[in-house]
């Protein structure tokens, strides 16, 4: 519990230096800001969405697929909730 506070207290301050001190002209995050908004960068994004956008759909169908299976009950209704069967009757 205190590694995590301690933790929480090193981001907090990271993230308090990152906006508001001045490193030339900007902060580190108008820094990192200006850098992302370069025709590289946009260049990089662009790429980046060609090729792990077929890849993303993929797995987003599987998971939509295997939860549309798992929520199907035996009739087939997508309900999730199963009735229960009935007890053999005895002879």
């Amino acid at each position: 519990m205190l590694r995590l506070l301690v933790y929480l207290a090193l981001g907090a301050g990271l993230a308090y230096c990152g906006a508001t001190v001045p490193l030339g002209k900007r902060t580190f995050f108008g820094h990192v800001q200006a850098i992302w908004a370069t025709e590289e960068a946009r260049e990089l994004q662009e790429g980046v969405k060609e090729k792990a956008g077929p890849a993303a759909d993929r797995v987003k169908r599987g998971i939509e697929k295997g939860y549309e299976a798992a929520t199907e009950d035996e009739a087939g209704s997508g309900s999730a909730a199963r009735k229960p069967s009935p007890a053999p009757a005895s002879p």
